[in-house]
């Protein structure tokens, strides 16, 4: 998917990953990231977001949880994170990181509350009357106020499957007294997912906006003097603008921090592209090269990968799509002129979080390569 930008727009990085796979110092399976090119990315990107007065928290899981990526953006302009879940909220707290939201879009199991409370989040996402109930508890019993944001999902709300949950505007209306008598919590914003999509290369707001604006309404008239409005999905520099005009107070950029968010793959955007998979051919059969997996991801809408072992004579050949009872132990491509041990260089959007590759981070791409750290997806340190 994102193949030919990163040919176009940072080349180095891909001459960078086959290189060190070829002299064994890269294992196959393994995502290669450019720390300079994710900075820059941060900057340009915070500096945008600033100028419409959208403040922004940053995104892990696309990159593994990483601590070396997550402490160069927080250096480069966004300086706290939204976990995905509390298990990333944890280990980016571990590494120093302050945690801007949690709960959203997993919300936080109920004996893990105080332990996420003690990392002290700005904000904690509720689904219901029941998490706001537990959110409270576990806060006064601690002697603290957490602010929350109510999560917004109408039945006509683009909702993608297995993320379902969240409020109706008919819940609001019902719990809404309840909610404001919970002694440990603080209404401060409302929130929803996915808030723009991309279709046919271009930014959409969904339903889902709508129905934030229309609860915002309702407690703007109730005497809510201010409430944010945090935005998530596809945020990045070609997307603040939009934002902005739909009443968002806040973003959450995790693809375009590596320059992979669907608009990217079509359109030259300030962010460049930092992250490619690189595998190695295992074997030859059925007319189809295959290649160490691990990595790979369903939704990743995988187009090609180069092939070779050396820059100048690199193959662009057909990646197989794989179906859903697929067990990722290979990818599969549509050649049968790779050579057992070749690099095959991928550039797919991905969830680094969720596989079982590799993630190898790199300084200098652009003049003397350096490899300062490989870790696990969850953003352990392997060496």
């Amino acid at each position: 998917m994102f193949l030919e930008s990163t040919l176009k727009y940072n080349k180095k990085l891909i001459e960078a990953a086959l290189d060190f796979h070829q002299r064994g110092i890269i294992s196959p399976n393994t995502y290669v990231l450019d720390l300079d090119t994710v900075k820059k990315n941060t900057k340009v990107l915070s500096e945008k977001a600033r100028k419409q007065d959208i403040e922004l928290f940053f995104m892990t899981k696309q990159f593994g949880r990483n601590p070396l990526v997550a402490q160069a953006i927080a250096e480069s302009g966004i300086d706290k994170a939204v976990a995905v879940d509390p298990w990333e909220a944890i280990t980016l707290s571990q590494n120093g990181i302050k945690i801007g939201h949690v709960g959203h879009l997993v919300q936080i199991p109920i004996h893990m509350i105080p332990a996420i409370l003690k990392l002290h989040p700005d904000y904690v996402t509720v689904f219901s009357l029941a998490n706001a109930r537990n959110i409270s508890r576990a806060a006064k019993e601690m002697g603290r106020k957490q602010k929350v944001f109510l999560r917004i999902a109408n039945k006509e709300d683009y909702i993608y499957k297995g993320q379902e949950g969240g409020f109706t505007f008919e819940q609001i209306v019902k719990d809404i007294e309840s909610i404001e008598q919970l002694e440990g919590i603080e209404i401060a914003g409302l929130t929803s997912f996915p808030c723009i999509l991309i279709k046919d290369g271009l930014p959409t707001v969904t339903p889902n906006v709508t129905s934030m604006q229309t609860v915002k309404s309702f407690l703007m008239e109730r005497g809510y003097k201010r409430l944010e409005m945090n935005m998530p999905s596809a945020t990045s520099c070609g997307t603040i603008k939009l934002l902005k005009e739909n009443g968002a107070t806040q973003g959450e950029p995790g693809h375009a921090l590596i320059g992979t968010t669907p608009i990217h793959a079509t359109k030259k955007l300030a962010e460049r592209p930092a992250m490619v998979y690189l595998t190695e051919v295992s074997h030859i059969s059925n007319h189809h090269a295959y290649v160490f997996g691990g990595g790979f991801y369903p939704r990743s809408h995988m187009k090609a990968a180069l092939v070779g072992t050396n820059k100048n004579h690199l193959k662009k050949v057909q990646a197989i799509e794989m179906t859903p009872d697929h067990i990722d132990y290979y990818g599969a491509l549509n050649t049968v002129e790779a050579k057992v041990g070749d690099t095959a260089i991928f550039a797919f959007r991905t969830q680094v979080f969720v596989t079982n590759a590799h993630i190898a981070i790199l300084k200098n791409v652009s003049e003397d390569p350096e490899l300062i750290g490989v870790f696990d997806s969850k953003g352990n340190v392997i060496e």
